[in-house]
């Protein structure tokens, strides 16, 4: 599976099956005819158009809070019926235009896809140099995690909670998935994006991953305290490499975080014809969103 075959993985879509959702009239997410049938059946929350989905006029001119209370009501109900991830993760996702914005309203992760609101999430890649060049950490994700139990990912991972910023977001997870001390995690760097646009069983992912990278310590052991991990390994570089290239071994978006690696650390040609393809195949969302119902 080439690395042009892993980004086209992550960014199979079709316009044509999503109305934007509005709120302050600004386009937040997607929504499918099946959850806009549902979301008619609540007239004093939403109000579904031909051309898309907005706030009830009484939700429109509420507070944030307000319309976080109202709209758990019904993410509730799209979770009795199936229509949400299987999962329930009691973590809340700010919806907002972009990232950083106060939040329009507050979702609970495992609805996000079926609203087709931007997921945000932090993947940090763990090195280490050695005289025979650079070794990456990498993670195997435990057995019974709700999502891609049993695939390959960075060595720390999580999704981008509302109320917390990226920085410490990453510290918490550095400390929850590897046992990284908060003083050494401190030393990560915020160095890329990639984004994709994914349509899934329950709605689209139009997701933005923020890419740190760590030096490590050669003596440095990672341990799992949460149990989302189920072991921890240390690849030359050109291994992970070999995998990703010739495998579905890792996560779908993790490929793209090592992806992105390979390119900004030199493992990738330059001059080879896929190159410019693979840059700008990490960050499709925006290309693709353009595609979509405004």
């Amino acid at each position: 599976m080439s690395f042009l075959d892993h980004i086209a993985a992550a960014n199979r879509c079709n316009p044509s099956h999503f109305r934007p959702l509005r709120v302050d009239g600004q386009r937040v997410g997607f929504i499918t005819q099946v959850v806009a049938d549902v979301l008619q059946d609540w007239p004093t929350v939403f109000r579904v158009g031909a051309e898309a989905i907005e706030l009830s006029p009484e939700l429109a001119a509420a507070s944030a809070q307000t319309r976080t209370e109202a709209i758990a009501e019904v993410a509730r109900a799209l979770h009795r019926a199936g229509l949400t991830a299987s999962h329930w993760w009691d973590e809340p996702y700010a919806v907002n235009t972009y990232f950083g914005e106060s939040p329009r309203f507050v979702l609970e992760r495992g609805v996000i896809q079926t609203f087709g609101v931007c997921g945000y999430g932090v993947h940090m890649n763990g090195f280490v140099r050695t005289p025979q060049g650079l070794q990456m950490w990498i993670a195997r994700r435990a057995l019974n995690k709700p999502s891609s139990p049993g695939k390959l990912d960075q060595l720390v991972a999580g999704g981008q909670p509302a109320g917390i910023s990226l920085r410490d977001n990453m510290i918490k997870e550095c400390a929850e998935e590897a046992a990284i001390p908060a003083a050494l995690a401190g030393q990560a760097q915020v160095v890329s994006a990639v984004s994709y646009c994914l349509e899934t069983e329950q709605g689209l992912r139009p997701d933005v991953l923020y890419c740190f990278d760590l030096e490590l310590p050669p003596d440095f052991e990672p341990r799992n305290t949460d149990g989302e991990v189920e072991a921890f390994y240390l690849w030359p570089v050109e291994q992970v490499l070999e995998r990703v290239c010739n495998s579905t071994d890792f996560k779908f978006n993790c490929a793209l975080v090592i992806i992105d690696f390979l390119v900004r650390h030199g493992y990738l040609d330059p001059e080879d014809r896929d190159y410019l393809a693979i840059v700008a195949g990490l960050r499709q969302r925006e290309v693709l969103l353009e595609q979509f119902p405004k």
